[in-house]
């Protein structure tokens, strides 16, 4: 019988086949990648007389039978009475120009170190040669937290009033002195912004770190790739674009005018990293370290990142870089020990999906979701191609595409995804997923019956492996109708805004107000929450892997920077309990390679500090 655990132990088979055939020298499996990536890669260059999307047939995808009992969990938008009244701008005004479609992004973070999560929100705003009236400037908007869920917009006292076309909003302590730093991606200029106790000044000149007035860049991660003690940056370029070019490309939908381009009409581009020296100074050093990867015939850069994450995927204590690429092979920069990055995503199979295709990729998140040495990324696609889900059992072993295995092709197959996270929604110990949907094209409807403008949020549900399917869908009568209201979904992140243990939601909506859900599960599920603070290794400890043991389980967490679309969670890492009362063991290897052991009470929020714990042989 071909069960879900049968599949499981096939494809560890396979991986264990991969890893034996792979022991060869970086040179080789580089130039190997080289070979192979090039059969699959997509023109650089486009010339479009007319682009015509005609309907076509879809086969829906077979739902599981699920016999699991799903638990009942309401989800309350609280967006109106919590006080955020932000709106996201995008510019459109009938021109139907790319970028239009792609933001905004949200991040969650305690901008004003009070110990509450407080919320900023990254967004465009009217197009300069718009003639329209130019509304009031709210690219960035930040509310402040007053511990319970409420918030005022705080966005002029902690000076950010600035109006430009945002996209991603990046937060990290790039000096260490303990206030998270703001770096915000841009069509145009970039920005960087330091926190000066609440208070955010910009700062220029800071290597390049700003980038072109004519570039597009996505996502955004700070991440310590040489483990020197401060963060450094690695930023997203999406594509080659401007006004007059997506003018010329004449895009169109039957019978409805212009359409919005597609991204293989698009020249791609090349992501850009950027060491931290110190006292705010940064270098890039793209070149030197191996970022760049060009089409080996043209010699044109083949990039178009959206998603991006800083992950060790080889457990040597060095992380990598995935990037999640609109219509081309994801790429996965790996870390030789601060030295160079060598791109290996062919190599390590999550260039493509399960049939070999490139897919239409935005958000990206990674997470030991078994609670085994798992490591799954998940990411999500456009719609009529199910979301990917790559699982490599064992640091260095190959990923393999379990999108079906899981359940999760599916159940995403029709969904056009944005933002998709990790989070254990119900306390149970095991994660779930969440994702947020939203199609390009208003009348898409028209000439896909099966698809939509807006469309529901998805909450899946862990169901671990002795279920019939992994993951199951949650519905309406187990969250509420709040939770699949319909809307143009881009930006995900979670976070405890009310201080309760669990992880509250927040979506944001393209052209549209953001939505706020309150998780109101009342299952009696037992939390533990940590704060990881760096000494040694940089402040954020961003790297660093924290296992929690209880009884025969243990979780792992990463504590990363970015996850989801131009999103970022908070810091705060939430492990649920479930009936569990006490913890046996949490044991952290920082990015400077301590591991340390540390004790804990359930249902209360700790800081773990580098260097505080017994440290383990």
């Amino acid at each position: 019988m071909n069960t879900p655990e049968n599949r499981e132990d096939q494809d560890e088979q396979n991986d264990e086949v991969i890893a034996s055939a792979l022991k060869n020298s970086v040179t080789v499996l580089v130039a190997v990648a080289i070979l192979v990536g090039t059969g699959f890669l997509v023109r650089s260059f486009y010339v479009a007389e007319e682009i015509v999307e005609q309907e076509t047939e879809i086969t829906l995808p077979e739902e599981r039978e699920v016999v699991q009992e799903i638990p009942s969990m309401p989800f309350v938008d609280i967006t109106k009475e919590c006080g955020v009244d932000w709106v996201h701008i995008s510019g459109m005004e009938g021109e139907k120009l790319l970028p239009e479609t792609m933001g905004g992004g949200i991040a969650i973070l305690d901008y004003d170190q009070d110990g509450d999560e407080d919320l900023l929100f990254v967004g465009g705003t009217t197009w300069e040669w718009s003639e329209a009236p130019n509304p009031t400037p709210r690219s960035l908007c930040l509310f402040a937290n007053d511990g319970t869920g409420k918030f005022t917009d705080v966005t002029e006292p902690a000076g950010l009033t600035a109006n430009f076309y945002g996209m991603a909003p990046a937060i990290g302590d790039i000096d260490n002195d303990g206030w998270p730093d703001l770096f915000v991606t841009a069509v145009g200029e970039n920005r960087l912004y330091r926190n000066e106790k609440g208070k955010f000044t910009r700062v220029k000149g800071t290597g390049g770190l700003a980038g072109s007035k004519d570039a597009w860049s996505s996502g955004a991660v700070w991440f310590d790739y040489d483990k020197d003690g401060l963060l450094d940056l690695f930023v997203c370029d999406y594509v080659i674009w401007n006004r007059d070019l997506d003018l010329s490309l004449a895009f169109s939908l039957t019978g409805s005018g212009r359409a919005y381009g597609q991204p293989t009409a698009f020249s791609g581009t090349n992501s850009h990293l950027f060491h931290n020296e110190g006292n705010g100074v940064f270098r890039e050093v793209t070149d030197e370290m191996g970022i760049k990867v060009e089409n080996p015939n043209t010699q044109v850069p083949m990039g178009k990142g959206l998603g991006v994450a800083a992950i060790d995927i080889d457990g040597d204590g060095w992380q990598e870089i995935l990037v999640a690429n609109d219509t081309v092979q994801n790429f996965l920069f790996m870390n030789m020990q601060g030295k160079e990055f060598v791109e290996a995503g062919v190599l390590q199979g999550v260039a493509f999906d399960r049939d070999s295709i490139a897919t239409g990729a935005m958000g990206v998140d990674c997470s030991y979701f078994r609670n085994n040495e798992t490591l799954a990324i998940a990411i999500g696609n456009f719609a009529n191609e199910q979301s990917s889900m790559y699982m490599s059992r064992g640091d260095g072993a190959p990923f393999n595409d379990q999108s079906l295995v899981t359940g999760l092709g599916p159940l995403s197959r029709l969904n056009l995804t944005f933002g998709i996270c990790f989070a254990d929604l119900d306390l149970d110990s095991r994660q779930d997923m969440v994702a947020a949907n939203g199609h390009l094209e208003e009348e898409i409807s028209k000439i896909q019956s099966t698809q939509q403008y807006e469309q529901p949020p998805q909450f899946l549900w862990n169901a671990g492996l002795s279920g019939s399917s992994e993951l199951v869908a949650w519905k309406s009568e187990q969250l509420g109708m709040d939770a699949f209201a319909l809307m143009v979904g881009r930006g995900l992140a979670y976070g405890d805004l009310d201080g309760d243990g669990d992880l509250d939601l927040v979506f944001v909506g393209n052209s549209s107000a953001p939505r706020i859900l309150r998780n109101d599960q009342d299952l009696k599920n037992n939390w533990l929450r940590l704060s990881i603070q760096g000494t040694k290794s940089n402040r954020d400890a961003i790297g660093a892997v924290v296992e929690v043991t209880t009884g025969k389980t243990t979780q792992r967490r990463i504590v990363a920077s970015t996850r989801s679309y131009i999103s970022q969670c908070e810091a705060t890492l939430t492990f649920g309990l479930g009936a569990v009362t006490e913890v046996d063991s949490i044991q952290v290897t920082w990015p400077s390679g301590l591991r340390e052991t540390f004790s804990a009470e359930v249902n209360q929020l700790t800081e773990l500090v580098e260097g505080k714990g017994r440290q383990s042989n």
